[in-house]
């Protein structure tokens, strides 16, 4: 198996020979790439290739201006420690994690804050478990007392209690 990046043509692995004919193609995982089945015209073996485009790179800006490349994997550990046990599943995490990703990539911007990916993952747990929002919030947000705490929490609720003045 081999993984291409939109090439023009492909070159036998075996012989090396630059004429190839596609014997079947169709999509792969979640169709964006596409399995094409090979056979050399010159040795005639049979092999197989994947193509997908090619994608910018995306760079997370971190709160301290460091530019880093967006990485899925660290999203799904951040999910994977809020979610930690709760009656949420790998996959539905990992449909999070794909949704923001997608929601990332779809912008023009090749550049995203890292303030925007963790207000994404917070809309999004607060719709899958009210406690795995919480524990995210409560480091993402970093509480610096027990009043910000609660407020969140007011706010999660829909609780309008405004802050009564001392």
């Amino acid at each position: 198996m081999f993984l291409l990046r939109g090439a023009a043509f492909v070159k036998c692995p075996f012989c090396g020979f630059s004429d190839t004919k596609v014997l079947d193609s169709r999509p792969a995982g979640d169709g964006s790439s596409i399995r094409r089945r090979r056979e050399c015209a010159k040795c005639s073996r049979r092999f197989t290739t994947y193509e997908r485009l090619d994608e910018l790179p995306l760079m997370v800006v971190k709160k301290d201006g460091r530019r880093e490349l967006f990485d899925r994997q660290k999203l799904l550990t951040g999910f994977a420690k809020a979610c930690q046990k709760r009656p949420i599943s790998m996959d539905e995490m990992d449909a999070a994690a794909s949704k923001i990703e997608r929601r990332l990539r779809e912008t023009t911007e090749t550049e995203v804050d890292s303030r925007d990916i963790g207000e994404l993952v917070m809309e999004l747990l607060r719709g899958l478990d009210e406690v795995a929002y919480v524990r995210f919030a409560s480091v993402y947000r970093e509480f610096h007392d027990a009043r910000s705490f609660v407020r969140e929490i007011e706010k999660l609720m829909g609780v309008g209690v405004e802050e009564k003045e001392e």
